[in-house]
């Protein structure tokens, strides 16, 4: 086996795979759910920049193990420029709370929108693609574990930052 670098090319967690662009200008890689799920993710976002472990097979070059995974910059610019189909401008928004563990309680991407609950406490919390999106992840998996900074919006409690379950650990 060897190492690859390179960047996500698409992910589609529904049919439950994707492509990674090689750095050194090869062959597109297989990048498996399977293989991201053992990292810890469900999906990820065009441009992630990712060191995978590959090895040949029948179709092809196939990632069997992620190294590394950075996401793209969270862009608070785009969060915070406002969603128009919400109705009002995120950037009004803010929240001093700490990024709070949760659970995904079901998220769709057609509709651009989902819910998920905060680790004790029943109560739903909105999620907007564009703040997925802002913050380098594709979609969410219902039962997933995420991070999130919420604020009271006009129609009640919303996700105005979203991460993967590791971030905070990551942070320190």
């Amino acid at each position: 086996m060897v190492s690859k670098t390179g960047s996500v090319k698409w992910f589609d967690s529904t049919k439950g795979f994707g492509f990674v662009t090689d750095d050194e200008g090869g062959r597109d890689i297989l990048l498996h759910a399977n293989v991201l799920r053992n990292f810890g993710h469900s999906s990820v976002v065009e441009d992630a920049r990712i060191k995978v472990e590959v090895a040949e097979s029948a179709r092809g070059l196939q990632a069997v193990e992620i190294l590394e995974l950075e996401l793209p910059q969270a862009d608070e610019k785009i969060v915070l420029k406002g969603v128009p189909e919400l109705g009002f401008d995120l950037s009004a928004l803010k929240s001093d709370e700490p990024l709070t563990p949760a659970r995904v309680k079901w998220f769709d991407k057609i509709k651009g929108f989902g819910f998920v609950n905060l680790f004790g406490d029943s109560a739903d919390v909105f999620v907007h693609m564009e703040v997925l999106r802002a913050y380098g992840m594709a979609e969410l998996v219902q039962g997933e574990a995420v991070c999130v900074r919420t604020a009271d919006g006009p129609r009640g409690r919303m996700a105005i930052e979203i991460r993967a379950w590791d971030y905070a650990d990551a942070e320190g």
